[in-house]
């Protein structure tokens, strides 16, 4: 499985490529970060993020796009530009049918440290040694984006299960029973 991790920002967007299965040594494939000036209209910044993951995109061609979920801050203008980049990511990946899952921080940095409270150095030195590389990615943005890209790689089959486990579910609950009378 290769999955293109995005850590959404409008500065800086974070992007990274994992390759591997859940049980095995995962391989980094590519890492960067996607850069807007802080003094560009906000238009020409979501283009620009636009046209960095679209470039990741052909580069990699990864199977599916991992987002880090928006969750809620103290600042509204923050929150609103990661949501904005997250936006952009995820019609990139849907405008090649690749399927976007998105992960919340919480759940990132429990998957990779076993702790959903880690700081960001435990998450960067974590994906050093899962991915066997000689030091942290920097910035912290592009470390988040293989975090991401991890996450995704060894939830997926599980949630996978569970999904099609309620979807049996439900297709027998709406299917009646023989001998049963109305």
């Amino acid at each position: 499985m290769r999955v293109l991790g995005v850590d959404p920002g409008l500065t800086r967007c974070g992007v990274g490529v994992v390759e591997g299965v859940a049980g095995r040594p995962l391989t980094m494939v590519g890492v960067g970060v996607v850069r807007t000036p802080a003094d560009a209209e906000l238009g020409h910044r979501l283009v620009a993020i636009e046209r960095g993951i679209e470039a990741w995109l052909d580069e990699h061609r990864p199977e599916f796009v991992a987002v880090e979920r928006v969750f809620s801050q103290h600042n509204v203008r923050t929150v609103m530009g990661t949501a904005q980049a997250s936006a952009v990511a995820m019609l990139c990946a849907a405008r090649r049918g690749i399927p976007v899952a998105l992960h919340t921080p919480s759940e990132v940095k429990a998957a990779v440290t076993g702790s959903g409270r880690a700081d960001k150095a435990q998450v960067g030195a974590m994906v050093t040694r899962l991915l066997r590389l000689a030091a942290p990615p920097k910035p912290a943005d592009a470390a988040d984006a293989l975090a991401l890209a991890i996450c995704h790689i060894w939830r997926a089959p599980a949630q996978n299960r569970l999904q099609q486990a309620v979807a049996q579910h439900t297709a027998r609950a709406r299917t009646p029973s023989k001998g049963r009378t109305a």
